[in-house]
């Protein structure tokens, strides 16, 4: 069974021309027609969004029936955090908190997805959808939050399993973590490994892979992609990744 997996830091769908235009963020997602779209950066409730649940927006927008977000960052008026959206039903959730001593609050939304296929076959696929910090010292502290976690604790190497999002992983040093130590490959590269990943950061003129897709267990790659669309480069500081699996 095929299945489409997105991930974006939409960046409040404030573009590089500080223009606050959600139509934009719209118009990417439909392109791709993900089955999973994972977005960091997303406000409820904000002034500078015109005070939008933006996650219900580009769900209705979008057709998604499925979507849940976790709040991480409690503004003067408002909230942030990162959204899952899916076409399949979300049967557990919970917002798994990063946060390092008194640095800025951070999150990894985790969702267990229903995948039902055309021939009457089902699995459950275990989603982490985070936004690590931008200090090298809190992320691997916040992968170490994570994978204590009991969510993913309880998970065995076999289940499908797919970790994405924001990484802040500057200096290449969180992907290793994940591809040396706890058995992952990375979706979003050019080729196997953690090197020669997918660039999105800064989007107009992309110099380093900050948003990644990891995934494990009975899961399998079919291809990734970088995005091509000439709106993305405007519509947010960064740009989706884009990876189509097989489940089995």
């Amino acid at each position: 069974m095929r299945l489409r997996i997105l991930s974006y830091n939409i960046h409040r769908a404030i573009g590089v021309d500080r223009r606050f235009r959600p139509d934009r963020i719209i118009k990417i997602l439909d392109y791709y027609q993900a089955d999973v779209v994972l977005l960091q950066e997303v406000d409820v409730g904000v002034p500078r969004s015109r005070e939008m649940d933006m996650a219900k927006m580009l769900a209705d927008s979008l057709d998604y029936p499925y979507y849940t977000i976790g709040l991480n960052v409690q503004l003067r008026k408002g909230q942030y955090g990162n959204a899952t959206l899916s076409r399949y039903p979300i049967k557990d959730q919970r917002n798994i908190d990063l946060t390092i001593d008194n640095r800025k609050s951070r999150g990894c939304l985790h969702t267990s997805l229903s995948i039902h296929g055309k021939e009457g076959n089902s699995h459950m696929l275990e989603v982490f959808n985070l936004h690590l910090g931008l200090s090298y010292k809190e992320r691997p502290r916040q992968i170490g939050l994570l994978v204590r976690s009991a969510e993913f604790a309880s998970l065995t190497n076999n289940q499908p399993c797919l970790v994405g999002g924001d990484f802040n992983d500057w200096w290449i040093r969180i992907a290793p973590m994940f591809t040396e130590i706890m058995g992952f490959d990375c979706a979003t590269n050019h080729k196997r490994g953690y090197q020669n990943a997918f660039l999105t950061y800064p989007s107009f003129s992309p110099t380093s892979g900050l948003d990644k897709i990891f995934y494990r267990g009975s899961i399998r790659r079919i291809k990734g992609k970088s995005c091509r669309i000439p709106t993305a480069r405007v519509a947010s500081d960064h740009l989706p990744v884009i990876a189509d699996f097989e489940l089995y």
